[in-house]
This record gives C-alpha cells, structure tokens and sequence, in this order.
C-alpha cells in the first residue's frame, strides 16, 4: 500500500516542493523514515503515532517506511508531521488519495492530535502558488501569513481530524482571504516619532540626509546624550515599504522564525539592535543549517550597532561583505545558501573610553594613547563604508525643559521619498543603484561635478582640516544627496560645507 502526498521545505529564504511518500508492508510493526531527515523530521514518528490514536483514528500495525523526495536535500523542522500522518492513513485506506494528491500539506503535531504553526508558511506558499496545485491546508495560526501570497488558496485547520475530513469531503473549509491594502494599512504604524526628541537638531538633519541617500551613519557623543534615541527613530523616517520590499523581509523573519504573533506582513521597516557581545555567526548568520543573522533580518532596514568599538573586531569585519555586496553567502560542507542583507547600518560610540571627551560638564580621564587606542578599534576599511559621521553633544536643560514638539517624522519622510525619487530617476539605467550611497567612481564623476569654489572648500578640508583621502568620495556623495532634499541639479558650495561636517573621525584634531 502506497500513498504519495505534496509538502514544502525551505532552503535559505526559498522553498521548494517535498513529495511525501508512505509505504504500508505486512510485516512486523516499525516506522522509517528516510530521505535525509534531521532529528526533528526523525521525531515526528512518536507524534504522529500519539496524533492519530488521540484523533480517533486506527494506526496501522504495519512496517511503515516514508520518504521524503528528493532525498539527496536535508530536511528539516517539524511541518512534516501533518504530510506524513494523512499519509499513513491515505495509505491504509482511511483518507481519499485521489483528493489529496492536488493539495500541499505542512503542519506540526501535537499528541492530541492539534496543529501547532510552523516557520517559513510565506515563502512555500510563494513557491507553490507557481505550480499547478489547488491549494495549500496549513495550521490556522499560519493562514494569514500564507495568504499574503494571493495567488493561491489557503485552507486552515486546527486539528488532524479537521484535515481527515476535509479531504473525505465530509466537511468543508473556505479559502482565507486577505486584503493587502488593508494589512498594510494596520500594520504601517510606528510606535515612535522624531519629535519626541528634544534638541539635537544638526543631527536630525544628519539622519534625514543620510535616509535621503542611503548613507551609512555613525554617532560621536557622550552616555546619555541620545544617540540610542534618535537611532531607534531612524527607521521612521525612511521611505514606506513597497509590496515586494515587504515581502521579502517577512520570508527573512518567517524562516527565521521571528515573525510577530498576528502580523502577516512586516510592513515597517525593520530595526535590529544586537548587542556588542554578538558572534560573527550571530550577526551575518551561520550554524549546521545555516540561518540568517542579524544583518538578513535588517534587510531593507536598519541595523544599529550600539558601542561600536566593544564590538569584537572579527565581528565588524565579517560585516564589510555584506555592507558591499547587499547579501551573505554562507558556505558549508553540505550546502551554501545566499541571504539577502541590504541595509542601513547606523552606529553609536563614545569619543574616549569614559566617555566624556566632548561633554563640557564632565572631565575626561583618558590619556591621548588610550583615546588613540579606543578609536583604531574600528577599522579603516569598516569606517570606508560609513559616509557620515556626526559628533552628538549633551542635550542643554533648557531643550529638555521645553514643551516645544520638534518636527514629526512624517514630514521628514516626505521630503526624502522626494530625495528617493530624484535618485531614481537617475539611475534608471543602472540596475544595482538606487541610492546615491551605491554610486561608484564613474557615477561621482558624471553626477557630482562641482564649481571652482566648492573645489576650494574641498582642497581646504583635506589639506588643513586634516580630512583623510577616502572621505574625498563621501563628501561628494553626501553633498549629492544634500542637493537632492534641496531639489537642485547643481551642487552649491554650502552643501559641500555642511558634508565636510559630517566627517568628525576624519579630522586629525579628533585623534
């Protein structure tokens, strides 16, 4: 007796169809499970066992074999508990073969026979929706998530009993059905805003050019001056989310596991804070099976790296990769998968070990080799990679005192989706640029010509200010994108002046 029933698997953010296959044979009880399963797909066997005498329904005494095809992939995880239990029982006659063949199924078990939700519903159910299948029957916690996908029907069960009868036409489910406009909408909300930041004005304005333009951004300043504060609202100001951006970033977080409880779709853009005692592995993503770190989960966000130089060096550098390239691939002896990693990255750190190099208020007890020896923690090819760096100062009582509301996040956002599509329109032609921060030697060269005074400036800054040789390309890039928000093709010699600003680690007299 054989039966053959469709599942799904995912392999990094992809999914691909999985062909469950029972076999009944009439000889002594046993139950094998083979095609490259791990130890969670192994377990299933004393799940399903307890699911279906706990549902009622008769366990075969028979020897039962169940591949999993194609059985060169690893499998992994536990939603094919609900895929091997129907076909146990489509093999010994209890469910219809016939109906279920056109379906997939995806679920795990509990032992009284209830569906628990699984990781990765969206992603399959993108996949399937390109193959000729009816639908997809998955736990009812996962519908909505599954249901993002649009072009595929998505059936909801609570129980194996509930599926047993679905699929003997004794009972009928209706496809679920979301509005995408409607998700978008409830879910589109921040909880923070701009203007509950008191003071601090030169770095908001440093924050909505670097949003503008895609910049990278480190903050210089003293504990408590706000530099975590403003980084957490970073994210509010940059531009909304587009569908496909969306769904990209919810497959991250569904596979990672990670998805909020009734939130089908990630519809803000993502913010991830880890902290500085984080692994390489934990930041870019690793493991046996490989998973996606922290710099996937930021994609098409923010990730802020708070106490930049206590980051352990190895960390930082694995980071230049991704930084470059928009994505991580993680090679192992059994596979390699490529995650997608287009972020913002935002960074905070104190001038000195104490902290109080630059506060007024406070003495700094470093000494200039321990200030030296704090700051080359971070790297020259790491610090390449971040266009604007801008010096936080202690806020003043009488901006914290005041009951004036800065302006909202909502109105900065309007003017860099303006930036955005000034940039777009731009680079139309070039398919790997859609910020100015992406611009590379030849495109400074063609968009960021500037007059004879701003020359000036520029020869100023790297011949007395003591600006490095790389910040040349920065300042340009950032003074692009300061022309941009100003809505002005050529680029003025103040917009030069306010990017030689935002160079403070570049500056000798920092050292």
């Amino acid at each position: 007796m054989l039966s053959k029933i469709l599942s799904a698997a995912v392999l990094g953010i992809d999914a691909y169809l999985i062909e469950v296959e029972s076999h009944l044979e009439s000889q002594l009880p046993a139950f094998t499970t083979v095609g490259l399963p791990d130890s969670a797909v192994r377990e299933s066997k004393e799940r399903v066992n307890a699911a279906i005498k706990n549902s009622g329904l008769p366990f075969p005494q028979k020897r039962i074999t169940i591949n999993l095809a194609p059985a060169d992939i690893k499998k992994e995880g536990s939603a094919f508990d609900l895929p091997i239990a129907l076909g146990i029982l489509a093999a010994s006659g209890v469910v219809s073969q016939e109906r279920i063949e056109n379906y997939v199924v995806l679920g795990e078990l509990s032992l009284d026979g209830s569906l628990r939700p699984i990781h990765g519903a969206l992603p399959i159910a993108i996949e399937i929706s390109k193959n000729n299948v009816k639908g997809i029957l998955l736990p009812k916690e996962n519908a909505s998530e599954a249901a993002m996908a649009q072009e595929i029907d998505v059936f909801p069960v609570a129980s194996l009993i509930e599926a047993v009868n679905f699929f003997n036409g004794e009972n009928s489910i209706s496809s679920f059905k979301v509005s995408l406009d409607e998700v978008f909408s409830r879910h589109r909300q921040y909880l923070i805003d701009f203007q509950d930041v008191k003071g601090q004005e030169h770095v908001k304005r440093a924050l909505e050019v670097a949003a503008a333009g895609g910049h990278n951004i480190i903050m210089i300043g003293p504990p408590g001056s706000g530099k975590t504060m403003l980084a957490k609202r970073f994210p509010t100001i940059l531009p909304d989310l587009t569908l496909n951006e969306a769904l990209e970033t919810t497959k991250i977080h569904s596979v990672a596991g990670l998805l909020p409880p009734n939130t089908p779709l990630i519809a803000t853009r993502p913010y991830r804070s880890p902290h500085h005692t984080i692994s390489d592995a934990g930041l870019i993503g690793g493991g046996q099976i490989p998973r996606p770190g922290e710099v996937s989960l930021a994609h098409h966000g923010v990730l802020f790296l708070d106490e930049l130089p206590e980051f352990k060096k190895n960390v930082l550098e694995v980071m230049r990769q991704p930084l470059e390239d928009g994505k991580v691939t993680i090679s192992r002896a059994a596979m390699s998968l490529t995650y997608p990693a287009q972020f913002m990255l935002a960074s905070a750190m104190n001038p000195c070990p104490c902290g109080y190099a630059t506060d007024p208020n406070h003495e700094c007890s470093c000494t200039p080799q321990q200030i030296q020896k704090y700051l080359s923690r971070i790297s020259g090819p790491l610090l390449d990679r971040i266009d604007i760096h801008i010096e936080v100062p202690t806020v003043k009582y009488s901006e914290l005192s005041s009951n004036a509301l800065g302006e909202n996040s909502e109105t900065i956002r309007q003017r860099v989706e303006q930036a955005r599509k000034i940039q777009l329109k731009r680079f139309v032609d070039r398919k790997s640029i859609f910020c100015n921060a992406r611009m590379e030697s030849k495109d400074i060269r063609q968009y960021c010509k500037i007059d004879e005074q701003g020359e000036e400036l520029l020869k100023l800054a790297i011949t007395k200010l003591g600006l490095s040789a790389r910040a040349y390309d920065r300042i340009l890039k950032v003074a692009r994108t300061i022309a941009d928000l100003e809505k002005t093709v050529e680029i003025k010699h103040q917009y030069i002046s306010e990017a030689i600003q935002y160079r403070s680690l570049d500056r000798m007299a920092f050292y």
